[in-house]
């Protein structure tokens, strides 16, 4: 038996960036066994989150390997002690895991995936999660009308949150590819910008999922919705990319009335409690049950390209230099 412990642990290793535009594979070692109120097991998908490990990691010089990752399915082979009971060696389970060849995570930091749920269409939930927040907070109702801008990953996955909620989604990118691959997706109205004069849509949008980080788009959105409709800020805004003022900003606040707001996913609690329903780990449990259902056909759209951990040197450069056409980019550690 310590045999094999050995050499599990010596076979085990970990996607780091390394340094510039640098990522390879580190060794790592596993623990001997599993701790209480944990599961532990071998990793089997991980999906790329290209804004987060682009520009906190990949893109920066570094002194030291530094680990990445929060999207991961392992199947459970050990069981601590104090876990929950509905656990079983065997069952696939979703965490925020970095991209490694095992996951060591607490029980109920967990959520167990449906029967027959593709491990590499299961990672997904993670970036839909991020909009499922905004979902459980806004005040627009399922018929209203709501803009996702920006159709990267997190903006895909949002409109058909939405639209699978029964809300009428447009789903706007300048990028003439990503806005046609979200409508061969599913999505039922794409566009390259807001539909200025569209009377359909401006004035009477109650809610925009801002996922650009563009400042240029969140001013754009606020002259767009109804009186006081929402605009939320979901998307990173790492770099400024206009020489627009503030003050255009606070007057369509003011004269508009618009509501905006951070998008911010931790506004809701990890775990659900007596008074709160809603909770992190909750909201992805029921974001693999929608995939599960097909909220999106991510293959069968060619939106999703898969490599293995040898190619995440080539993974990350051919994001960074926008060369993939898929938004979604999964690592296969089988």
């Amino acid at each position: 038996m310590d045999k094999t412990v050995k050499s599990v642990q010596q076979e085990d290793r970990a996607v780091m960036f390394l340094g510039n535009r640098q990522a390879g594979l580190v060794p790592i070692v596993r623990p001997d066994k599993v701790a209480a109120g944990h599961l532990l097991g071998t990793t089997v998908s991980t999906l790329i989150s290209p804004g987060t490990e682009l520009m906190t990691g990949f893109m920066e010089a570094l002194d030291t390997p530094r680990g990445t990752g929060y999207a991961s399915v392992f199947r459970v082979e050990a069981i601590g002690e104090g876990a929950a009971e509905d656990w079983q060696v065997g069952d696939l389970a979703l965490c925020m895991g970095h991209h490694q060849s095992f996951q060591h995570i607490e029980a109920v930091h967990a959520a167990k995936l449906p029967d027959g749920l593709p491990t590499h269409i299961a990672v997904l939930a993670r970036l839909l999660n991020i909009s499922m927040t905004t979902l459980e907070t806004t005040t627009a109702k399922p018929g209203d009308r709501v803009i996702v801008m920006g159709a990267g990953p997190v903006g895909l996955l949002a409109a058909h949150l939405f639209q699978h909620c029964g809300y009428k989604v447009l789903i706007c990118d300048p990028d003439e590819g990503r806005s046609a691959a979200a409508g061969r997706s599913g999505i039922r109205h794409t566009a390259t910008a807001l539909p200025e004069g569209d009377g359909e849509w401006q004035g009477k949008t109650a809610l925009v999922l801002e996922c650009s980080g563009h400042e240029s788009a969140a001013i754009a959105s606020c002259a767009f919705i109804r009186p006081r409709g929402e605009v939320v800020l979901i998307g990173v805004p790492w770099r400024r990319r206009s020489d627009q003022y503030a003050h255009e900003l606070l007057s369509l606040v003011f004269h508009r009335y618009a509501v905006l707001r951070s998008g911010w996913e931790w506004e809701v609690p990890l775990t659900e409690g007596h008074f709160q329903p809603y909770s992190i780990f909750g909201n992805l449990a029921r974001g693999l049950d929608w995939l599960a259902e097909g909220l999106i056909d991510a293959e069968g759209s060619g939106l999703l390209r898969t490599f293995a951990p040898e190619e995440a040197n080539e993974a990350y450069n051919g994001l960074a230099d926008q060369r993939f056409a898929e938004p979604f980019i999964v690592f296969d550690w089988q």
